[in-house]
């Protein structure tokens, strides 16, 4: 039985990816639910100000480098190293756009999106 459930998970997985769903998306039965509804209206849009957001945008970045280098998640059933990992890159890209005085609306909305499932998970 089990078995059979897991087949047809495995099955909406890769039709849910074969369709254009994301690898951040949750497969539960047989439809696939985006974790952070397309990483749209992160806070870190509405900061005006380059510095303070290139600031915030560092400082999350940080912190999922610390998340992402710990034994502690690294080696935990919780998917809190995953989600780091992700954000660290996303944050990061976001990070580079920002030096180059570009402020890149989907890689700041991943980075915020991305560093909240790592927090979920860790709490």
């Amino acid at each position: 039985m089990k078995m059979a459930s897991f087949g047809l998970a495995l099955a909406a997985a890769v039709t849910g990816m074969q369709s254009g769903a994301s690898a951040a998306d949750l497969v539960v039965g047989i439809a696939t639910v985006p974790y952070c509804a397309l990483a749209q209206n992160a806070r870190l849009l509405y900061v005006e100000d380059n510095v303070r957001l290139t600031s915030e945008v560092v400082r999350l970045m940080d912190e999922a480098v610390a998340v992402a280098d710990s034994p502690r998640w690294i080696h935990s059933s919780r998917p809190a190293f995953v989600w780091a990992s992700e954000a660290k890159v996303a944050c990061g890209k976001a990070y580079g756009y920002l030096r180059s005085s570009y402020r890149d609306d989907e890689y700041l909305n991943k980075c915020e999106c991305f560093h909240a499932r790592m927090v979920q998970y860790m709490n």
